[in-house]
């Protein structure tokens, strides 16, 4: 099938059908990543370590999530610039911002090494470690940190592989990772009786099996080639791919500050009440990575999904967007029902899976608040579920800001607070009630936000298109006209169509190219809105665009045909480059004209129309060299150059009269 057809197949394809294909690879390489948070937990709880092993691997799991944001952050903001600069066939940014990207890597790494080693023990204290969890902590943290540089470049490397065209190599290098982790994790915890040096071990060993194929791959990469000049750093790339990743870093973050505070919690709380500081902190250490798992089916379906949701957003075909949402829901649903269901009836189960409590005082309690932490802490996961799936929805539709609400409405402004206010009413008790009160005022903001956004979906359906016919006209001349934002090109251009008598395309020719390709007319309008150029050039490369784009040629030229005319925008006089009647017109403004000009049509401030001519102009050149690989507003591309600011009148006759000269 060919790249057309299988971007065409997103906007006709059988729904379940997509589901499957886009979401199975998703959920399996999110899953692989979770074997590296979970195996060790088992394998520990199960050994002589016991509880108190899986209590010291929750009070180091911040570390990891901490490295886990630098990773991210490199690994997602150079994946997203790989794609901006294949969009631009822009190898040589490409290859440096990735170099720079390893080394930042690398360095943070060390910058954590640096910081965590010397000061370890007020750290873990500060985590949560307990005077009986500290060594084994502090023997965990220590094998686990020094190759902590590799797991960040293990990451970051991967994300890059996966923008590279190679989905399925990096989860297969993830997956190679995890099974060494878990053959290696038997053999030195129970064969060579370890400990934590072993189960530390076995991680890292899995980590580098995996840094060790992303490295075989860098060798073979698809889309840009490492040199040794790639590795020194330089700094606006850099900057390109923070910016890029920043909202990760800090989402990281988030959960870093939620978990310490969590441990905290539990173990000042725990100490005042029965169970002790240990038995909650290997409890919920538990209950963490059991959750991730159940989030990462929902997470893989809802990411999967993606590319099928933006498609059809894009194309306005409202109500497969509403079929897919009702279908992702449905399976979160059915997910987060069953998960809960094992909660609920067989908590005592989930528990032991991590092995049974051999070095505590009192093994009834580990059993009592592990019952407790699945029947309560997990009792709402449908809805904690729901909440993830809409984000991610939000996410895919364009809807950024409802993205981030759904997001963080439950950890940071709900969950952080109650685990403050709860305990001293409740005692421990309050930090597991926490979590459903928390997903019930979530669950009613994301409900509100999905109710909004499903009737802003039937009130587009609702609109009637407006459909534009050719109009008919004599053979003549044909004007194109490109033009500066704020010059009043389209004005002008209209006048010049009165004066001459012929016919005038500007929105009607968007509505054509809609019908001709099968998108939406809004949709095919807006493929020059303001963006950046860089972020742009992205956007035209996709192949939905590009369908819009042909579309849009093939319009023009019918238009053409039909004799004389002006047709304002869309690169036309590129696409009739070779028609010996085209006129072809550039009009200009001095920008002070054109602020004016902004702030008395649209209501801006004299600020806001200075940025909205710069990304507007930044958004039409980039998609006239796109399109012609040609430089817009350059003066030797055009018949006539104009300065509208002399007058629409003067500008207009001016156009006219240089028609006239040609003998049209």
């Amino acid at each position: 099938m060919s790249n057309i057809d299988s971007t065409a197949a997103l906007g006709e394809g059988r729904i379940n059908k997509l589901m499957l294909k886009f979401s199975i690879p998703c959920i399996m390489s999110l899953l692989v990543s979770s074997l590296y948070n979970i195996v060790d937990q088992i394998f520990i709880g199960n050994s002589e370590l016991s509880t108190l092993g899986n209590a010291a691997t929750g009070v180091v799991f911040p570390v990891f999530i901490i490295a886990q944001a630098f990773a991210w952050c490199f690994g997602d903001g150079c994946a997203a610039y790989l794609n901006i600069c294949q969009g631009r066939a822009d190898s040589e940014n490409a290859h440096k911002a990735i170099g720079a990207s390893i080394v930042a890597s690398f360095a943070s790494g060390l910058l954590m090494i640096g910081i965590i080693y010397p000061f370890k023990v007020p750290i873990l204290t500060l985590f949560g470690a307990s005077e009986n969890t500290l060594a084994y902590s502090i023997e965990y943290l220590d094998v686990v940190l020094a190759m902590i540089p590799i797991f960040i470049l293990c990451n970051m490397m991967n994300s890059v592989i996966r923008a590279d065209g190679s989905p399925t190599f990096a989860m297969a290098a993830m997956l190679v990772g995890a099974v060494t982790n878990i053959i290696l994790d038997p053999v030195f915890i129970f064969g060579l009786r370890w400990g934590m040096t072993g189960a530390a071990l076995a991680t890292v060993i899995g980590q580098g099996t995996t840094f060790l194929l992303t490295v075989i791959y860098f060798l073979h990469t698809k889309t840009f080639k490492l040199k040794l000049k790639s590795f020194i750093p330089k700094l606006s790339s850099l900057c390109d791919v923070i910016g890029l990743g920043v909202s990760t870093f800090f989402t990281q973050l988030a959960i870093v500050i939620v978990a310490i505070l969590c441990n905290v919690q539990l173990a000042k709380y725990g100490a005042l009440s029965k169970f002790g500081a240990d038995i909650p902190i290997a409890i919920i250490g538990i209950q963490s990575k059991v959750f991730t798992v159940v989030i990462n089916l929902v997470v893989g379906i809802a990411l999967g999904c993606q590319p099928i949701i933006g498609f059809n957003m894009g194309a306005r075909k409202f109500g497969r967007v509403k079929e897919l949402y009702r279908k992702i829901l449905l399976c979160t649903l059915i997910i987060g029902v069953a998960f809960t269901l094992l909660f609920e009836l067989a908590p005592s189960f989930v528990i032991g899976l991590f092995g049974v409590p051999s070095n505590i005082p009192n093994p009834d309690d580990y059993w009592e608040f592990g019952r407790m932490t699945m029947r309560i802490f997990m009792s709402l996961i449908s809805i904690s579920c729901i909440i993830k799936m809409n984000s991610i929805f939000f996410q895919a539709v364009g809807k950024p800001i409802y993205a981030v609400v759904a997001s963080m409405i439950r950890d940071i402004a709900c969950f952080v607070p109650l685990i403050l206010i709860l305990p001293p009413l409740l005692g421990i008790e309050g930090i597991l009630y926490a979590a459903p009160i928390s997903d019930i005022v979530a669950m009613i903001v994301t409900a509100v936000l999905s109710v909004s956004f499903i009737r802003s979906l039937n009130k587009s359906e609702a609109t009637e298109a407006n459909i534009a016919v050719l109009k008919p006209s004599k053979k003549g001349v044909i004007i194109t006209i490109a033009r500066e934002h704020g010059s009043s090109g389209k004005k002008v251009g209209r006048l010049v169509a009165e004066r001459l008598g012929i016919p005038f395309y500007y929105k009607e020719m968007t509505a054509l190219a809609a019908k001709e390709c099968g998108l939406d007319k809004e949709f095919v309008a807006g493929i020059n809105d303001n963006s950046p150029a860089v972020l742009h050039s992205l956007y035209l490369s996709t192949e939905v665009i590009q369908l819009a784009v042909r579309a849009q040629g093939k319009v023009i030229r019918r238009i053409a045909n039909e004799g004389s005319c002006v047709i304002v925008g869309r690169a036309a006089d590129y696409v009739l480059r070779d028609d010996p009647n085209l006129v072809r017109v550039f009009i200009y403004a001095p920008e002070e004209f054109r602020i004016t000009q902004i702030m008395e049509g649209y209501g801006d401030s004299r600020d806001q129309a200075k940025r909205n001519i710069r990304r507007s102009d930044e958004a039409r050149a980039a998609y006239y060299k796109k399109i012609s690989g040609l430089s817009w507003g350059d003066k030797h591309n055009y018949d006539l150059m104009v300065d509208s600011s002399h007058g629409l009148e003067e500008s207009a006759e001016t156009i006219c009269a240089f028609v006239r000269e040609k003998g049209f």
